[in-house]
């Protein structure tokens, strides 16, 4: 009997994508995979061979068995539903509550994470310009806001239940919010926005994704 092939991760843990991978194998608890570095600044996401996995060239892949996915959130579904039974429980205990977790990482993806990188892309090149700044946190704030009133009624985006809707904004958040600390202003007058990113981020899957980076 030929044995089961391990998984294969292509990326780089301080990516923010091919953490977001991570963080959901981490969670749960799968040992059972090899993280293959592709560092797409260096031009090796453009080598014939890779193109063949992810025709534009970017990471991450995952490779199981015959299934070649990427796109790191469907790749995330595909990890919690596989592992369903293991570890945490990232998509939700019935169809609703799954609903719930697809509508916040439609949030994520749609409205979170352009007015991030926008922020993002600001701060990590100094000397920060003050008006592109102002300008995309103010943007962010807006998002901001939005999910202020809601996690005043709810612990985690989804419910009162960690999921892969707060587990996607863990790589880009801890960027700007811990890493460049110029994002920690966001969180005045957002005080359910803090306690959420506070609790988080000190998940121990979370821990150990730095420690790799």
């Amino acid at each position: 009997m030929e044995l089961e092939k391990k998984m294969k991760l292509y990326g780089i843990a301080s990516s923010t994508c091919t953490g977001r991978v991570l963080l959901s194998l981490f969670e749960k608890e799968v040992e059972d995979f090899e993280l293959w570095i592709v560092n797409v600044r260096k031009g090796e996401g453009k080598k014939p061979e890779y193109l063949k996995l992810q025709p534009f060239g970017l990471i991450p892949v995952l490779e199981d068995g015959d299934l070649t996915l990427y796109e790191s959130r469907a790749i995330i579904r595909y990890i919690a539903n596989k592992y369903e039974g293991q570890g945490t429980v990232l998509y939700g205990k019935d169809i609703k509550e799954r609903a719930k977790v697809d509508q916040w990482l439609e949030v994520e993806g749609q409205n979170f994470n352009s007015a991030i990188r926008s922020s993002l892309g600001v701060v990590s090149k100094p000397p920060v310009d003050e008006v592109q700044l102002t300008e995309s946190f103010g943007k962010l704030g807006k998002v901001l806001d939005i999910y202020e009133d809601h996690l005043s009624k709810t612990q985690y985006l989804a419910g009162d239940f960690f999921s892969l809707a707060d587990l996607s904004h863990m790589t880009t958040g801890w960027k700007l919010f811990d890493k460049y600390k110029q994002g920690s202003i966001l969180f005045e007058g957002r005080p359910h926005v803090k306690a959420w990113w506070e609790n988080i981020s000190s998940r121990p899957a979370f821990k150990k994704l730095l420690e790799m980076i």
